[in-house]
């Protein structure tokens, strides 16, 4: 939706370079979801350093001297630290955020330490791991995501993260909790399989080379609506829609009309997502009854 937007804004003809972009700010959510697990190990590191150059200071406190490492020695921190898939993916994508930026590492890493969960956790004598794991998921959900200096630097290094962070940190949770004791993180991948890896390209190209034909399925259908007032995100989010119904058999009908109307909530006006529920719903009673619309698989109407 959005690049067909912006292709809209740009009078862009470039399909080629258009569809590349699109691909390019799909991957670049991998980028994403890999900056923000690995923020969490370099505040593990970071912690380490502290702790060894406090030690080695002139005149050492006994808690200096003997630091409570709870913290860096954290069953999940070190399951993240140790994975092979995580740090494979880091070399290959070349991630190195923190590196250059370890500034807001130490920034997450003092909000860390002020917070209430970090505090009760050290407090805690006892040690398992589930109870580490809660520590980080708790900590991650509470104080790294919504971190407002993080939220900056990812929204200054790449415009394209703002729209991609709830669904990236929702996977690292969904992850962090599934995890055991002994497993291996490994990363997610950012294709189901192939095919899923195709259905962008074909919706891309079907919703834009077809964008006429598509238009004149609900240029009718609008009464109280004049046609060329329609806000313009309406208008891709209908034209993506119908070509769904009529170019992709194997998605659902239902399936299509609530992930436009979710689209529609988020980024368009206040009445679209009501506006664009009348006219799908309309369209689909009309195009079952002229047999446009060809399903396979049970359920899929």
């Amino acid at each position: 939706m959005q690049s067909i937007y912006a292709m809209h804004q740009k009078n862009s003809d470039e399909f080629e370079k258009e569809e590349k972009f699109l691909y390019n700010s799909i991957d670049n959510i991998l980028d994403l979801y890999l900056v923000m697990i690995s923020a969490l190990i370099e505040i593990q590191i970071k912690e380490v350093q502290f702790l060894e150059t406090s030690s080695k200071k002139h005149l050492v406190t006994a808690e200096e001297k003997n630091p409570n490492r709870k913290f860096v020695n954290n069953a999940l921190l070190n399951q993240l630290s140790e994975s092979n898939s995580l740090s494979i993916a880091l070399e290959n994508r070349k991630i190195n955020n923190w590196t250059l930026n370890d500034d807001y590492i130490i920034i997450l890493l003092n909000e860390v330490k002020k917070s209430s969960i970090y505090q009760n956790y050290m407090l805690q004598k006892t040690t398992s791991y589930e109870e580490d794991k809660q520590f980080i998921v708790d900590l991650f959900i509470e104080v790294i995501a919504p971190n407002e200096k993080l939220y900056e630097y990812l929204e200054d290094h790449k415009l394209t993260w703002i729209d991609d962070i709830p669904v990236v940190n929702t996977q690292i949770l969904k992850q962090l909790r599934n995890l055991g004791e002994g497993q291996e993180f490994k990363i997610t991948k950012l294709y189901k399989d192939e095919e899923d890896k195709e259905f962008v390209r074909n919706l891309f190209r079907k919703t834009v080379l077809n964008e006429t034909a598509l238009a004149k399925e609900y240029e009718n259908k609008t009464p109280n609506w004049d046609t060329e007032r329609i806000a313009e995100l309406d208008t891709i989010v209908l034209k993506m829609a119908i070509c769904e119904f009529l170019k992709f058999p194997s998605i659902p009908v239902k399936v299509t009309i609530n992930e436009y109307l979710e689209l529609a909530k988020e980024y368009s006006t206040p009445k679209s997502s009501i506006f664009i529920n009348g006219i799908l719903d309309n369209l689909v009673k009309e195009f079952t009854l002229e047999d446009k619309i060809k399903k396979t698989g049970r359920g899929l109407l």
